[in-house]
């Protein structure tokens, strides 16, 4: 049995800490914080996301980066396995919008204590506040120097997170680390990110939150990304779920990308014209302002009227064709014009990382360096918001556990 280090205390290090424990090899896991899945913590607004239900054909799916390499981790330890892991430790589930898994509690820290509950269990070694300064290559082992000294291991597992939410503790040092004993760090970029607008028309919906929306993203007159579902407006833009999810398309270059929402749907352009029709003739004696209480949010309508040219004063009966065409068009069709993506240290996740060709994806051990493996964020992998990022961390995490020799 070997000796085995875990550099990071998130989703991925816990879950590969905890399968070597209960395979036999002796382990530390090694968090700089004073605590376990300080991120985790955060995820979901405080209600942790913790996976998707979705068919696991469906997963590969909504991961835009490199999905191949994680056929063997996602299949070994699955979004059952997770729901199945945490229940068995108290923590019943429930499926919402988009096939989110969340707890019943609507508690992140329940899952944090179902993991840490799964993690004491395996026997494994816990050293909080212990950041690990170095590690240095030592034969076919390693030394690891800590807050707490200098060990030797028999093998090495990186689940330090990328460099998204620094507060938690992910500011990076994986890749440091990994530079170190000769691997390849892609380019570091965020994704699942609030955008920037040119526009400084969303401050005044700051707050608002649309649901059955359609956004679509273009990129140099491309269709990047089209999506149903909720976003959000902010005093810098935009954000919510298909936002971020948007912005897992333009990570390269957000800047220049256009966003259309689409407010209606449901309703072809013909079949938004006869509606609005209809509500004008029903409100034909109020002014253009007043008449769209039944179509639009109360925060939007003002807005909406100024973007549209026609004065919110008009009487409904002095509207023509025209202008009602072209406001049914700003509906099927709001624009915003992207200035920038949020810095990294905003973003929910980091694109970027390890380069998956110099690791087997079986085992997820370095095919450079033999018993050092890698697990979670910290790879070169991303996927969409919805709880996929979180499987991700949990299979690579297992994957390790069980793979370490």
């Amino acid at each position: 049995m070997s000796r085995v280090a875990v550099v990071g205390g998130g989703p991925a290090g816990m879950l590969a800490a905890a399968e070597a424990s209960r395979a036999g090899h002796t382990v530390c896991l090694y968090e700089k914080n004073e605590k376990l899945g300080k991120k985790l913590f955060i995820t979901g607004k405080g209600r942790c996301n913790l996976t998707n239900d979705a068919e696991m054909a469906e997963f590969f799916t909504n991961i835009p980066r490199n999905p191949k390499f994680l056929y063997s981790a996602l299949y070994g330890f699955t979004n059952a396995d997770i729901v199945e892991l945490v229940s068995g430790e108290g923590v019943p589930t429930k499926v919402e919008r988009g096939g989110r898994v969340f707890p019943v509690s609507d508690h992140s820290s329940d899952v944090l204590k179902a993991l840490a509950s799964y993690l004491n269990k395996s026997g494994a070694e816990v050293a909080l506040n212990c950041a690990v300064k170095e590690i240095r290559r030592l034969g076919e082992g390693f030394e690891i120097v800590s807050a707490n000294g200098t060990r030797i291991f028999d093998a090495v597992v990186l689940c330090t997170g990328g460099a998204s939410y620094p507060t938690t503790g992910s500011t990076g040092d994986g890749y440091s680390f990994a530079r170190t004993l000769g691997h390849t760090v892609t380019q570091i970029k965020p994704s699942l990110i609030p955008l920037a607008t040119e526009e400084e028309w969303p401050r005044a919906l700051m707050g608002l939150s649309l649901k059955n929306v359609t956004l679509r993203a273009y990129q140099r007159g491309k269709l990047v990304f089209e999506e149903l579902g909720e976003m959000l407006f902010t005093h810098f833009g935009v954000s919510g779920p298909l936002v971020l999810s948007a912005s897992s398309h333009m990570a390269d270059e957000p800047r220049g990308a256009v966003l259309e929402i689409d407010l209606k749907p449901a309703l072809s352009e013909e079949e938004l014209d006869r509606r609005v029709l209809r509500d004008f003739e029903k409100n034909n004696k109020k002014q253009f302002q007043n008449a769209l209480n039944e179509l639009l949010p109360a925060k939007l309508i003002p807005v909406a009227v100024e973007l549209s040219g026609i004065a919110p004063n008009t009487g409904i009966s002095e509207i023509n064709r025209t202008q009602r065409t072209n406001f049914v068009r700003l509906l099927k069709g709001l624009t915003l014009h992207v200035k920038e993506a949020l810095p990294v240290e905003y973003a929910i996740i980091t694109r970027g990382g390890i380069n998956v060709k110099e690791i087997n994806a079986s085992t997820l051990e370095s095919k450079l360096v033999k018993n050092l493996y890698f697990a979670g964020e910290v790879l070169d992998v991303d996927a969409y918001t919805g709880g996929f990022n979180l499987q991700i961390a949990y299979s690579t995490g297992v994957l390790v556990g069980r793979s370490i020799r």
